[in-house]
């Protein structure tokens, strides 16, 4: 059973992207596909190691999801608290 779920919050471990959180928008073998709805949206998500990731205990539905959605799904998890806020 892989632990690794579309619609769950990760943060990158590794790498010049250290430290920001994305949503799992994809999963395969051994990588996720990240996106933040700004830098990485829907057309371009980052492609990135199972190793390299944190995963939040966060679940969302995102099957009809946005670029725009993305982003608000961040900001919620940003204010509430939960992260420290980058760019």
């Amino acid at each position: 059973m892989d632990r690794f779920r579309p619609g769950m919050l990760a943060t990158s471990k590794a790498g010049h992207d250290a430290g920001q959180t994305y949503v799992i928008m994809d999963v395969d073998q051994a990588y996720v596909y990240l996106a933040d709805g700004r830098i990485r949206t829907l057309d371009r998500p980052k492609k990135k190691k199972k190793k390299h990731v944190q995963l939040i205990c966060a679940q969302h539905d995102i099957t009809a999801v946005d670029d725009a959605a993305v982003k608000r799904i961040l900001k919620e998890f940003y204010l509430g608290g939960f992260g420290n806020v980058k760019g």
